[in-house]
């Protein structure tokens, strides 16, 4: 028994070292356009898990209160991005948890766009993490909380 902890325990510290030693992730930081969104992100910031989809969080390069990511390959977040090209009045969105996403299908997996919230928040899943919804699901109880709802 305290063998195999040992060992499992060597495996999690492992992991976690790895994800340590990748480096930060280079996020580009969008440029919040009011103060109730750079207030909605800072707080978002502070309500983010430290895991995704049992992917660690990593450091962003920069280091701002405007992106985040987890992994490796990175799913990544950028709070305060501008209204996406692809939002329009026929646009189908998705509902995770309470939250509303605009999802675009790219090469290499999904962006996922926040709609109706005080900032528009964009996650970026790698097809790695396929489906790639389950990372909304673990980030809308962070978005519930600290960026509110606005009404158009």
């Amino acid at each position: 028994m305290f063998v195999y902890r040992l060992i499992a325990g060597s495996a999690a510290l492992a992991v976690g070292l790895l994800c340590a030693c990748a480096g930060p992730v280079t996020v580009p930081a969008p440029q919040p356009t009011s103060a109730a969104v750079v207030e909605a992100c800072d707080q978002l910031n502070h309500a983010l898990p430290s895991s995704v989809l049992n992917a660690v969080r990593r450091t962003t390069e920069p280091q701002t209160p405007t992106t985040a990511a987890w992994g490796d390959p990175p799913i990544t977040l950028r709070c305060g991005v501008t209204k996406p090209s692809g939002l329009t009045p026929t646009a189908s969105l998705l509902r995770v948890d309470g939250v509303d996403w605009l999802p675009e299908q790219r090469s290499a997996g999904y962006v996922f766009t926040t709609v109706g919230r005080q900032a528009f928040i964009e996650v970026a899943v790698p097809s790695a993490y396929a489906p790639e919804t389950g990372v909304l699901t673990d980030l809308a109880p962070a978005i519930t909380s600290a960026v509110p709802v606005v009404t158009q």
